[in-house]
């Protein structure tokens, strides 16, 4: 394979790294799957959004049958409108900017994400009214499309806002598996059309399956240990730590 032709034992080892934390940030820990975006971004460019995808799409599939009692069809219906149109917008800013400047606007979305999350902790009637605003969940349903199709950084945008509606930690990773599910399998011919799919990428997500698999069982023994409350700050965590890493560094 050309893309890994001049590899080295350490180029190996990261791609491990990455199939790993794409599995364990599909049992709800969102943030997590930066690493793995970060990894592939390093290994190869902005080629990566593409490379990663089916690797997103497997962990997708594993994810969805442990989770879906844990929630229903209904709010990723409500989602996918705005979501789609971020889809689009992405897709036409993917191709324009560059990612350096990609980058900060995505870790700035999360960081506001984070922002307005917190804010609740001061300000619970105005921010139960705001979360429950139509307005609000358009601009995160569009924000978290943009993120998802020009670096696959959706996972902490969603989270945020789902966490903003008050859905217990089951449910929100039940829903988070359908939404994700459906929106990395539209992306995929998109993704082919800009040639950041191909036999070779292929090749290389299948030799990332069984890590990825072991990552999902990892993940699902690891939140099933977690509380509630632990759960809801280790996300805030991880988003911010995703935010900034995107922004500055």
């Amino acid at each position: 394979m050309e893309l890994t032709a001049d590899w080295g034992t350490w180029q190996w080892v990261l791609l491990g790294v990455a199939a790993l934390t794409v599995g364990v940030s599909k049992t709800g820990f969102g943030g997590i799957g930066l690493i793995a975006v970060f990894i592939m971004a390093d290994l190869f460019g902005k080629p990566s959004v593409g490379v990663l995808l089916p690797m997103l799409v497997v962990a997708d599939v594993s994810v969805y049958p442990l989770f879906r009692r844990y929630a229903s069809w209904r709010p990723v219906w409500k989602l996918m409108p705005p979501m789609l149109v971020g889809l689009v917008l992405g897709y036409f800013m993917l191709d324009r900017i560059p990612d350096d400047a990609a980058r900060p606007v995505i870790g700035g979305i999360i960081l506001l994400m984070v922002g307005i999350q917190l804010f609740r902790r001061f300000a619970t009637e105005w921010f139960d009214k705001m979360a429950q605003s139509r307005s609000f969940g358009l601009g995160a349903g569009v924000a978290g499309g943009i993120s998802t199709m020009m670096a696959n950084a959706a996972g902490p945008v969603i989270q945020l806002f789902l966490l903003s509606r008050r859905f217990e930690k089951m449910e929100l990773i039940g829903i988070g598996a359908r939404l994700f599910l459906l929106v990395n399998i539209l992306k995929l011919p998109f993704m082919g059309g800009l040639n950041f799919i191909n036999r070779e990428t292929l090749t290389l997500n299948a030799m990332a399956v069984p890590l990825i698999l072991i990552g999902v069982l990892f993940g699902k023994r690891l939140v099933q240990s977690v509380s509630q409350r632990a759960f809801e700050w280790l996300v805030v965590l991880f988003a911010v730590l995703a935010g900034v890493r995107l922004m500055f560094y």
